[in-house]
């Protein structure tokens, strides 16, 4: 079953097209890649999904599942994030984007509000109802933040984490919302060998431990490969193919893009 479709989107700012026609259609459990060269339009793709740009044409379609178990696929196209949020779709940033003066857990807990069963005044109020909310949900960041490595951390400032975990903490961010899929916009990039390697691992633990659905931009080769299912590659905004990793990796086009053609060589 598809869980998020994109048909026909183009994305301009005046007259630069910096994504044109793009189809994707990322199955329910999957693990998909978005890679291309600098300025293939992987982002802005990605800001189209999540309602930080409204296309200039084309749709975003996402199905989530109800509380019944009853799929319905829904048009999102230009929602606010924060509805697209609330659907079940987050994402974490290519350059981090972290409350860096509040704690770790702080951090975390902010998105919790989101779905919160009770009420701005209760909150106010301090009534029962509030008060039992906010443990429940100081326990699932606990949680979260316990799966990702950061729990002996929780009460220190975000500013003050080493790099890698900066990343790990956006990502207990972001599956604080309750997604179905999660967006990972270059998790990797800034990482030395052995982080990669450790963040290669937590994204297959997170994937089967959480139920989710993942699309990633990644410009780490061996991260994509070895974990992806289905990858599309951009470039200049364009789909130029799209696959298994084996079948990608030897496409002609996706050498190209990368590599670039020697003038000199006979076709």
């Amino acid at each position: 079953m598809s869980l998020l479709r994109t048909e026909n989107v183009i994305m301009q700012f005046g007259g630069v097209v910096a994504v044109n026609d793009l189809n994707i259609d990322i199955k329910k459990g999957e693990l998909a890649a978005l890679i291309g060269p600098n300025g293939a339009g992987k982002t802005t793709a990605f800001n189209v999904i999540t309602g930080v740009y409204a296309p200039t044409s084309g749709k975003v379609l996402f199905t989530p599942t109800d509380n019944a178990g009853i799929a319905t696929e829904i048009d999102i196209t230009g929602k606010k994030p924060d509805k697209i949020t609330g659907m079940g779709v987050a994402r974490t940033f290519q350059n981090i984007r972290l409350f860096k003066e509040l704690s770790v857990i702080e951090n975390v807990l902010v998105a919790t509000h989101l779905n919160a069963n009770y009420s701005f005044l209760s909150a106010i109020l301090r009534t029962p109802k509030a008060q039992k909310g906010e443990r429940q949900a100081k326990a699932e960041c606990e949680f979260l933040l316990e799966r990702l490595g950061l729990i002996d951390l929780q009460n220190e400032k975000a500013s003050s984490l080493p790099y890698g975990q900066q990343r790990h903490l956006e990502i207990a961010r972001a599956l604080a919302t309750k997604p179905n899929l999660l967006l990972l916009d270059e998790p990797a990039a800034g990482m030395n060998p052995q982080e990669t390697d450790e963040l290669t691992d937590l994204i297959f633990k997170l994937k089967t431990d959480f139920d989710l659905t993942i699309f990633m931009i990644e410009h780490h080769m061996d991260l994509v490969m070895e974990i992806s299912d289905h990858i599309y590659v951009l470039d200049f905004g364009c789909t130029i193919a799209k696959g298994t990793p084996e079948a990608v990796q030897n496409d002609p086009k996706v050498i190209e893009a990368y590599l670039g053609v020697d003038a000199d060589v006979e076709n």
